[in-house]
């Protein structure tokens, strides 16, 4: 008979952001469902969507430190910023 899964997995476990991600993030350690929420919630309170295309990422001076260049999709943002937890 199967287990049932947990609830916790290693989306769940708190990981510590670099200093540049903790800019946008905080520095307390986070979920990465979290940290990747929070960057979102930055992304739209700075207005950073690209206008044109809504799913690339138009990259400001914070999150151009952790992204490393001007302008992102959402998908390879999760990617750069799993980069800086750690």
């Amino acid at each position: 008979m199967a287990t049932a899964a947990k609830k916790s997995g290693a989306f769940m476990k708190p990981l510590k952001p670099s200093a540049e991600l903790a800019k946008i993030v905080g520095d307390e350690p986070l979920a990465r469902t979290e940290v990747t929420k929070r960057v979102w919630d930055y992304i739209k309170a700075h207005n950073l969507q690209n206008p044109a295309n809504k799913r690339n990422i138009l990259c400001d001076g914070a999150l151009k430190a952790v992204m490393g260049k001007d302008e992102v999709t959402m998908f390879e943002m999760t990617a750069l910023v799993g980069k800086h937890l750690s």
